[in-house]
């Protein structure tokens, strides 16, 4: 072939390794024009034909449409352009495939039933945004008008999931268990409760001074060598502990240690030892990544228990 010869679609079947039938659908599609006709009347095409039908054949081996195909040969859009449009379909497509080998492997896993692996295909399959929306929702119920202050705002930051593009089976079954435990009232009600205890404890602080120690990690770091040593938490061994952590959440409120500062305490322990909340956060832990967070359950329920036995008394 050369740059003055004419050829026919046979021709061109030859040379490009197509079939006659593939180059006259290129060709009544305007994607590969002739170049003119013989005398009687078959199309004739120039050299040029054979580049325009290579390209054709690996745009088409790469999924490009027909319609973008045409827009390319005719110049009304660049190469580098249909690449980068592709590329990110492509990329969106293996996002979907990876996310729904995974919800294939937990249905395997757990031995779902088929409502479950419905649900689980419904939940997984939400777009990044929607699955913002999702947990933007629950998290504006626990800290919204609170989240201004930058500590609250932390905590909010730390208690969002991010699924991971690639996610495994235990992340996409612990996104879905966590997706379902964001929408229950109840669980909602609780984080509520905890947030605006915790910052009415602020309001009450010193708010010029370094932030002050949350009742929970004074209760982890308070009674959990007792726990570890084995004292009964009706002991009269346990009193240092009980007494310690009173005084010091006194200090935070700026009331006075009696007993209705220890009642107050138990209900904010028992908000703050709701299982769900222990659940959430290891969950999130999954889903994100990170290490297992340490449960505070063991170390609440031996206060809890602990504080209720003498406020009773």
């Amino acid at each position: 072939m050369n740059g003055d010869t004419l050829y026919s679609i046979g021709d061109l079947a030859r040379r490009t390794g197509l079939t006659v039938k593939t180059v006259r659908f290129y060709s009544d599609r305007g994607i590969v024009p002739p170049t003119g006709r013989s005398p009687a009347g078959h199309r004739l095409y120039s050299i040029d034909a054979v580049a325009r039908l290579d390209l054709v054949r690996t745009l088409r081996d790469l999924g490009v449409d027909l319609s973008t195909i045409r827009r390319l040969v005719e110049r009304e859009i660049s190469l580098p352009e249909v690449a980068a449009a592709h590329a990110e379909a492509l990329a969106v497509q293996i996002r979907t495939l990876r996310l729904r080998r995974a919800v294939l492997t937990a249905v395997t896993r757990r031995g779902s039933t088929h409502e479950e692996m419905d649900l689980m295909h419904k939940l997984a399959k939400l777009s990044e945004d929607e699955r913002r929306r999702l947990i933007g929702d629950f998290l504006d119920t626990a800290f919204g008008g609170l989240d201004a202050n930058p500590e609250f705002a932390g905590i909010r930051r730390s208690m969002t999931p991010e699924l991971p593009d690639d996610p495994a089976p235990e992340q996409v079954e612990a996104w879905v268990e966590l997706a379902e435990l964001s929408q229950d009232p109840e669980f909602r009600g609780v984080m509520r409760r905890l947030a605006e205890q915790h910052a009415a404890e602020r309001a009450r602080g010193d708010a010029t001074g370094p932030p002050r120690r949350d009742p929970v990690a004074m209760v982890r770091d308070q009674a959990s060598p007792s726990l570890a040593a084995g004292i009964a938490p009706d002991s009269s061994r346990s009193d240092p502990v009980v007494a310690a952590v009173t005084a010091r959440y006194a200090n935070i409120v700026g009331r006075p240690d009696d007993a209705d500062l220890r009642r107050r305490l138990l209900v904010r322990l028992e908000s703050a030892n709701d299982p769900r909340r222990d659940t959430y956060l290891r969950l999130l832990a999954v889903i994100n990544g990170w290490p297992a967070p340490e449960s505070l359950t063991p170390a609440l329920d031996w206060f809890v228990q602990a504080l209720r036995t003498r406020t009773s008394a």
